[in-house]
This record gives C-alpha cells, structure tokens and sequence, in this order.
C-alpha cells in the first residue's frame, strides 16, 4: 500500500466539524495517504469528534500537520490542485480526479511535492485559496445537486490516487469458503449427467433439434463458473427430482 514521502498531501482548509475531519481521514487511509494537513480548524485541534469518527485511522490524525494559514501548509509544495464544483472565473486547467491524479502522480515520481486541497463543508475554498493552486479539480457530478460532503471528496481523490500508483483487480470471482473451483472432469460429469435424465424425460425434441439442444446445454455449462460444492448440489438436485418422480 502507498505510503510515505511519494504521495501527495491532503489539506483541508478551514475544515468546520471534528466528524468531517476524522471521517477524511478513514478515507485517506482506505487508499494508502496518510499525509494530513489542517489550516484553521473552526473548532480547534485536537477534535475528539475527529478520532471518534476516524475508525482506525486515529494515527493520521495524530501526525496530521496543523497551519494557522494555506501560505504556511503549502510552504513544501512544487504543485497544488484546488479541488471546487464551481467556476471561479480564475485562469486554471481543470482536470477531472482521474487525470488530476496521473498527473500528480508523474510530478511525485519526479521529485515533486504535491498537494491537494479541500475547502471547509458550508461553501468549500474561496479565490483567495484557489489563487495559490496551480490547477483545479472537479468532479463530473450531477449539476443539479453538485455539492460534495468533504469525506467524499477525500474519498474520490484518494480513490483515484490509488488507481494511478496500486494494482487494481478490475474483475474478479473467487469461490466461496466451500471448497476450489469444479474441474473440468467434475463439469463433463455433471453435463452427463443431466443430459442423460433429460434424454430420458423426453426433453429433447423434437429429435430434428436434439443435437443443437445439447450442444446449447453444453455451452450453459461452460459458461457458468461452478464450485465443486455447486456441482455436487445441480447433481443432488436431479437426483431429487428423478426420485420425486418415480414416487408419483
């Protein structure tokens, strides 16, 4: 997981509520950042509502760097995204997470100090903040509704952070805590096994169809991913039903 110098740091500006702090901080930490820094908390710092709302990630909180003013938290930085839903009619490239993230992830790879910043909750960063930023960020949301809880804008950022730096499995099914994947003998069988008791009941037909009937049976198999516990539960069931039957 990322971690250290070779990330970009998260400053909230003039964050207003403790749980918004300690929740942007449970989302840094899901993505690997654990580089904080805070500028004029409206209620102080330390925030007890912060660690209470941090779950787990009360040591982000502890490291987390404490500024009187923007200038002061970004006195390190060589590049700062600024990240707002509205236009400020401030000259700046705007770049969506995904590629604002790329593109801190070049500048850090080349030496680079990177920063992003997140305005407190009532009406996110002002000019004067935006003024010391290099580029924007801003998320393609609905522009009915574009308001952001500060938490989840940590949450999108650092999300896209890690799709730049981590391995991410884009697909993938795993068996359950039942037992491996079925062979390829365990499907032969199970396919046998259920084309014999339909050929018996008939199914099949008309017999013109029979053979492009199988074969669709067939390829059902094969495209279904079965457990050997799945296997053995489809042959128990045409067990049970062939037994159902000879009943009646």
């Amino acid at each position: 997981m990322p971690s250290g110098e070779a990330q970009p740091a998260i400053v909230l500006v003039r964050p207003q509520m403790g749980e918004n702090i300690g929740a942007a901080a449970r989302a840094m930490w899901n993505f690997g950042l654990d580089r904080m820094r805070i500028v004029g908390p409206r209620d102080g710092w330390p925030n007890p509502k912060a660690v209470a709302m941090s779950s787990g990630a009360g040591r982000l909180l502890d490291e987390a760097q404490l500024f009187d003013d923007l200038q002061g938290a970004l006195h390190d930085c060589t590049y700062v995204f600024a990240t707002t839903a509205r236009n400020r009619e401030l000259t700046k490239p705007v770049y969506s997470p995904e590629r604002a993230m790329r593109i801190a992830a070049e500048k850090i790879a080349a030496g680079e100090k990177v920063a992003v910043l997140f305005g407190p909750e009532r009406a996110g960063l002002e000019n004067e903040d935006i003024a010391q930023a290099n580029a924007i960020i801003s998320v393609p949301v609905n522009p009915a509704y574009a308001s952001l809880n500060l938490a989840q804008c940590v949450l999108l950022t650092a999300y896209e952070w890690m799709r730049q730096v981590g391995e991410v499995t884009h697909e993938r099914i795993e068996p359950g805590p039942k037992g491996d994947w079925a062979t390829g003998i365990e499907i032969e069988k199970l396919a046998e096994h259920y084309e014999e008791r339909l050929e018996e009941a008939g199914f099949f037909y008309p017999e013109a169809k029979a053979e492009g009937m199988k074969v669709n049976l067939r390829n059902l198999w094969s495209r279904m991913r079965l457990t050997r516990a799945d296997v053995q539960m489809l042959h128990g069931i045409m067990r049970q039903m062939v037994r159902w039957k000879d009943k009646g």
